[in-house]
């Protein structure tokens, strides 16, 4: 394959690796471990899997993509903005298709990478990511009011309306005891990193360092534990999680079903793409190092092809888990592979602990998740930007909520695209040469600014319009023109031929590095005649008076 290269950065991490090295990356690696694992098993329950699928995802794909990822300090896991793809995937086609679906999505993203298209993905526009990622935001916080409301509803439906008329109906059984446990989480969360900014002593700086969704986690459970008062818990929907390492299974299989799963395995291959490259750009602006997108793009492949057998769900980068591990001093990939670690022995040793925790605490993490990923302080911008940059985002944002992911990503960047074209062909010109002194008669000069492409090859009209004074030569000045694609050289053909009806002859001046290019292979210099094609101007109106004689 040409140009493949796969070289994690591991690879070279460990050159220089030290017991310096280590120490840090196994200090930070523990913290994420410790912040991975409410979060792995809130995604999961949200996703609406089993707990232990989220913890199994985060161990198994957060080592896969920490040691053959193209980041030095990214964390991989279960994310977030997947909840709601997943949950939608489940309930439209079931889990095991879920399985399948992450398969090809890995495949999928290990072809991206090894084509080396990961640099595409950063022509998204920050309209569509901000648009869809705050629709992302809205309905994980609706998919949460369930549990956070304690409202007797078994199964909340994928769609929008559908869940906001279902909770709507139930709010007159809202059960306050889940929800003000669900509201002192929130504010626990909140308050708790503030309260140890400025430590006073050793067990302050110490409590500072416990994460507060930790907290929350164990809070609640000894709560729930010892209180007597009866909430919904994992172990009550879910029976707990398993004590011991996952099993291998093989999801049910075939190509008559595969045919369904191309919109799913596209959604998933899509925002696993974009979120894993977003969150390595913002590792990159906190570690000053420069991640290798293509590479990364594999890493969260294999992991995709290698989860869905363990029962695993979609995995990416995650931004929240990344950023701890940079604060918590990690140098390398080993400290990613430590935090898998130490999820794999939390589930070893205290994994019967977990059917105790209250589903009201988890909601209380990811309703604060939701509220974090969300970027709105965009929408009281808006003001500030044009009508296209409004226009892309907010209908990127009403489409992730209301239809789905794909849709709305989809019609973001056509929206973003034709906006693009009409701004581009807006700043493509013809204007007519006044400053070149006495010219011959019948001839005329026009010099072409900006790009000559499909959207704007209307500009070359007036220059054909039958009706204008007969001329004997038509100069046009090339030099300001940036770019010229097929459409625009078709039209020049068409120019030219227009002008050997009326006798007239094309001279085109000054053309740049990629028109130039573009006339010669064409082979449209040899049909003009390679005298007619000049440097500048100045030739281009010596040429003119030897055709007038």
């Amino acid at each position: 394959m040409l140009g493949f290269r796969f070289r994690p950065r591991l690879v070279d991490a460990l050159k220089d690796y030290s017991r310096t090295h280590f120490a840090h990356d196994f200090s930070a690696g523990l913290t994420v471990g410790i912040v991975a694992l409410p979060l792995a098993m809130a995604f999961a329950i949200a996703s609406g899997v089993s707990p232990q699928a989220g913890i199994y995802t985060a161990i198994i794909a957060g080592f896969l993509i920490s040691a053959l990822g193209g980041s030095r300090v990214q964390i991989g896991g279960p994310a977030g903005a997947f909840i709601v793809i997943i949950y939608g995937i489940i309930q439209k086609y079931g889990l095991a298709n879920l399985l399948i679906s992450t398969l090809f999505a890995g495949m999928l993203l290990f072809a991206m990478g090894a084509l080396r298209l990961g640099s595409l993905i950063r022509f998204i526009p920050v309209a569509v990511v901000i648009g869809f990622t705050n629709g992302i935001a809205v309905l994980i916080a609706v998919s949460q009011l369930k549990d956070a409301l304690g409202l007797p509803i078994k199964t909340l439906p994928a769609d929008f309306f559908s869940s906001i008329e279902l909770i709507a109906l139930h709010l007159p059984s809202t059960d306050w005891r889940p929800m003000l446990l669900c509201a002192v989480g929130m504010l626990v969360i909140i308050w708790w990193p503030k309260s140890f900014q400025s430590p006073r002593s050793p067990w302050q700086r110490y409590l500072g360092m416990i994460p507060g969704t930790i907290v929350v986690l164990i809070g609640a459970t000894l709560f729930v534990r010892f209180s007597g008062i009866e909430l919904d818990t994992i172990g009550t929907r879910f029976g707990g999680i398993p004590q011991g390492l996952p099993e291998i299974a093989f999801p049910a299989f075939s190509w008559a079903l595969v045919k369904q799963l191309v919109a799913p395995t596209l959604t998933i291959a899509l925002l696993g793409a974009v979120e894993s490259l977003l969150c390595a750009r913002v590792a990159d602006s906190m570690t000053d190092d420069r991640h290798d997108p293509n590479q990364e793009l594999m890493a969260q492949g294999i992991a995709n092809v290698v989860t869905p057998f363990f029962g695993g769900i979609p995995a990416t980068g995650t931004i929240a888990r990344t950023v701890t591990n940079v604060r918590s001093g990690a140098t390398s990939p080993i400290a990613g592979m430590v935090h898998a670690g130490t999820l794999l022995m939390m589930i070893l040793v205290a994994a019967p602990l977990a059917e105790h925790i209250p589903l009201a605490a988890l909601s209380a993490i990811l309703l604060m998740v939701a509220w974090n990923m969300g970027e709105w302080r965009e929408f009281s911008r808006l003001r500030q930007f044009n009508p296209t940059y409004r226009a892309v985002m907010l209908s990127t944002f009403f489409l992730t909520v209301i239809f789905d992911l794909t849709v709305a990503v989809e019609v973001g960047l056509v929206l973003a695209s034709l906006f693009f074209i009409y701004r581009i062909s807006s700043l493509t010109r013809v204007e007519r040469i006044h400053d070149l002194g006495a010219l011959p008669a019948q001839v005329e000069a026009y010099r072409l600014y900006g790009s000559l492409f499909f959207g704007a090859v209307d500009k070359l009209e007036v220059l054909m319009d039958p009706q204008s004074t007969p001329i004997r030569v038509l100069i046009l000045d090339l030099q300001p023109l940036l770019n010229l694609d097929t459409t625009g050289l078709e039209t020049l053909h068409a120019l030219q031929k227009n002008l050997q009806r009326r006798g007239a002859q094309l001279v085109l001046a000054g053309a740049t590095e990629q028109p130039q290019s573009l006339l010669q292979r064409s082979g449209f210099i040899s049909t003009l005649g390679a005298e007619n094609v000049v440097a500048d101007v100045t030739l281009a109106i010596h040429r003119a008076r030897a055709i007038c004689g």
